[in-house]
């Protein structure tokens, strides 16, 4: 199945001259979704990870829905002050500012792999950041997934670890 079928472009989102590439479809057929997460989990089963961790907020659906096809725990990564209780944060930079991820102080212990899962690899400071973050806490992070690369942006050279990407778009 070519899953780039299930992908609908959106011109001109959230700003114009921004090429938005929707994984709604892909969401919504359940054959492409479950191929989907098929595809990922023999990615990420590679690393042998004790927990996969998915990025706010289409993130959260890739690596919930993987995390339980493998029979692991799922880590939410989210922007500053959206998670209730004890956290760690964790600021980077970005074109021209700063943002700020975090995760619970005990979602992972020292030592356990953490795979990172995003819907989309753009310019890769946000998953670097997650990277970073649960390196922080002491967590090994042998490799990251998405679904979707955009590949002329070269988001891949920010990330220090193995990105698997199903679909890569040129342009």
């Amino acid at each position: 199945m070519n899953l780039k079928d299930h992908i609908r472009g959106i011109p001109d989102f959230p700003k114009p001259g921004i090429l938005f590439y929707d994984i709604a479809p892909l969401l919504a057929h359940p054959q492409a979704w479950s191929q989907t997460v098929d595809r990922l989990a023999e990615a990420c089963a590679e690393h042998k990870p004790d927990v996969l961790a998915g990025i706010e907020s289409r993130g959260f659906l890739v690596a919930a829905s993987v995390a339980l096809r493998l029979g692991l725990g799922f880590v939410m990564v989210r922007k500053l002050g959206k998670l209730p209780g004890a956290t760690i944060p964790h600021s980077y930079d970005l074109e021209y500012s700063q943002d700020t991820i975090e995760i619970h102080d005990d979602a992972v212990k020292p030592g356990q792999r953490v795979v990172v899962l995003d819907d989309l690899l753009a310019t890769g400071g946000t998953m670097n950041a997650a990277v970073q973050l649960f390196r922080k806490v002491g967590a090994e992070v042998p490799g990251a997934a998405c679904i979707i690369e955009l590949t002329f942006l070269q988001g891949r050279d920010r990330v220090d670890v193995p990105v698997t990407a199903l679909i890569a778009y040129d342009s």
